[in-house]
């Protein structure tokens, strides 16, 4: 029997939908500020900093909120916590529709709209739980894959705003919440293997844990970089290609959508051959492909590039979500949810560095450099803590498959 037709004949289907559907319509409302960034700083008269600000505070305002929904699902299950989450993320929503006339009040739905990045700490918990470790990166991987939302956003969005003016989009994507909630109320189920709910000295145990401390470093750079630059490329190519605001979206979409559809790719081949070995490739790539991107090519040449550099980073996430049940088969809940908020906090840093960085500059090269430079840190450091990760990857049931990919 091949694996995918073993991970077919396991876990629970429906779930598993129900968490990808919860993520995509969360992550497409999560960076609807940058889906509208270049509508909004033209409206509010906002200067390149601002721009890159209004775009990171829903990013890092996931990574907080992500450390209340976590430990919220493991008590009271993932799928409640995902209803009170998907109903917490109508109200930045209905405020930015009717009553965001100012920066300070973008960024209060910012904030706020960092509930719906926090399905991360849901989403994922309640479809692994379904799964054996050795599907559960496929299994996470396809869940993940719901960041495919922010397809939607870039090019719906934009195209609304054009005709109807930032607002009222806001107020329209309370349609895709309203109708998710209603799906998930009615298919999402938690597993009958939940564990038991992790008390507060679990986070604090798990971020003394060296292991965790490595996989929160990777994912900032893996995911923060995928969501960073998916809520910053609409700016980039307006700003510094000077192409419309809604080709811009176009552009943005055909970028983010490689990504989201190779993050279960980047699952199952970790499954594989192991999540470290693939990651290690992945950020060699990344980091040759940012450096092609500081260059700022034309445009012709410059979105195959990056195309290929957001799937890149959709398999990152991938692997290192896979590494995670392997290291951590008991307090997966808890884990997830400190390497997601990390995710976040990268992904709020980096849109914030290339916009300053164009302010001070007058160069969108710099900031594309800098975070080069980060993704070979994080190589240089997965080189040294290899050899740890690895042992602690190795489990009595299947002490091969995640970390050599060789057959039972």
């Amino acid at each position: 029997m091949s694996h995918l037709e073993a991970f077919l004949k396991s876990g629970n289907k429906r779930v598993l939908f129900s968490a990808f559907l919860y993520f995509d319509v969360s992550f497409m409302v999560w960076v609807m500020l940058g889906a509208l960034g270049s509508f909004i700083a033209e409206d509010l008269n906002l200067s390149t900093s601002e721009k890159g600000l209004i775009t990171a505070i829903p990013l890092l305002a996931g990574s907080g909120f992500r450390l209340v929904l976590g430990p919220l699902s493991d008590h009271i299950g993932s799928r409640k916590t995902g209803l009170i989450g998907l109903a917490l993320t109508a109200a930045p929503l209905l405020f930015g529709w009717l009553f965001a006339n100012s920066l300070a009040d973008v960024v209060i739905v910012g904030i706020f709209l960092g509930v719906a990045g926090a399905s991360f700490a849901v989403a994922l918990p309640l479809a692994s739980r379904w799964y054996p470790p050795e599907h559960q990166g496929l299994a996470m991987g396809i869940a993940g894959a719901g960041n495919s939302g922010t397809v939607m956003a870039s090019l719906v969005a934009p195209r609304l705003a054009q005709h109807l003016g930032w607002q009222p989009v806001l107020g329209l994507a309370l349609l895709p919440v309203v109708a998710t909630f209603v799906a998930f109320f009615i298919i999402a189920k938690d597993s009958p293997h939940h564990a038991p709910p992790a008390k507060l000295s679990a986070y604090i145990g798990g971020l003394r844990q060296p292991e965790t401390l490595w996989l929160c470093l990777f994912y900032s750079v893996t995911f923060g970089g995928f969501v960073g630059l998916s809520s910053y490329l609409a700016i980039f190519f307006h700003d510094g290609y000077h192409v419309s605001k809604v080709h811009a979206g176009d552009l943005t979409a055909a970028c983010v959508f490689s990504g989201s559809l190779l993050r279960p790719v980047g699952g199952a081949v970790s499954d594989r051959f192991g999540g470290l070995r693939v990651l290690t490739v992945l950020l060699g790539i990344v980091a040759a492909l940012i450096l092609v991107v500081a260059m700022q090519p034309p445009l012709l040449f410059l979105l195959p590039v990056l195309v290929v550099t957001m799937a890149t980073l959709g398999m990152g996430n991938g692997a290192v979500f896979q590494v995670i049940p392997q290291v951590f088969r008991r307090e997966i809940g808890v884990i997830t949810g400190l390497v997601g908020a990390a995710g976040g906090v990268g992904g709020f840093y980096l849109p914030t560095v290339l916009g300053a960085l164009k302010g001070s500059s007058g160069s969108f090269g710099p900031g594309f450099v800098a975070f080069a430079a980060i993704v070979l840190a994080a190589l240089a450091l997965l080189l040294i803590a290899q050899d740890r990760l690895r042992i602690a990857v190795e489990s009595p049931l299947h002490p091969k498959i995640a970390l050599e990919g060789d057959t039972p």
